[in-house]
């Protein structure tokens, strides 16, 4: 806790969009309640999603996936307001490289602080199977893609589990995730994101306005 506070002393934490000191995503620019978009990820998979993907949110999301620890935490004190309580999670997850790059899994790291405030508990058992296949494809590509999770062996998952993650934009990665858990013999009750793509016919928000 004493490093957590000296790094806070030496770079406080600071508004992803307006650059407030004080905190990773302040109020006057992300409110820290929200009606919740309604989207789905194919199947039926019902997704909630704090806000669109849009101005501050898509700039907070986006200093997240710089690895911004602030970030991390103002946002997951966002999504916990949407969370039944007592729920597992489990969180979608970037790969290695990438989290060593960033020092931090972003998405692991808000599943984790947003089951402690909601009374649940992370079960980070998801891993990729290989790089960032959704990047620079299209929409009719990421849709087409499979495979790409599994779950970890011998780790125990919860018999129904809520996902977790940054932007849902096509829903495929929460297609994908839930795949992997449903054939390891759980059930993927939903998903739950920070910001949902207006423009993933997949994931399209019935349009609530916090």
């Amino acid at each position: 806790m004493w490093v957590r506070g000296a790094i806070d002393l030496l770079f406080p934490p600071q508004c992803a969009n307006c650059d407030a000191i004080g905190v990773g995503v302040c109020a006057a620019c992300v409110p820290e309640r929200c009606d919740a978009l309604h989207a789905e990820a194919g199947a039926g998979l019902p997704v909630l999603a704090f806000g669109a993907y849009e101005n501050a949110l898509r700039r907070a999301v986006l200093a997240l996936k710089d690895g911004r620890r602030d970030v991390a935490d103002s946002l997951a004190r966002r999504l916990a307001t949407l969370l039944e309580p007592n729920r597992a999670l489990v969180p979608v997850p970037t790969t290695a490289a990438r989290r060593r790059v960033r020092g931090l899994d972003g998405v692991a790291e808000i599943a984790s602080i947003a089951a402690s405030i909601s009374g649940g508990r992370s079960h980070p058992v998801l891993v990729q199977r290989a790089g960032d296949a959704q990047r620079g494809r299209t929409r009719r590509e990421r849709l087409a893609t499979r495979d790409r999770f599994a779950c970890r062996s011998g780790i125990e998952i919860p018999p129904s589990v809520v996902l977790i993650d940054d932007v849902c934009t096509t829903g495929a990665t929460l297609r994908d995730c839930r795949i992997a858990l449903e054939a390891a013999g759980t059930y993927v009750s939903g998903a739950v994101v920070v910001a949902a793509a207006k423009s993933g016919a997949a994931c399209l928000p019935q349009q609530n306005s916090c």
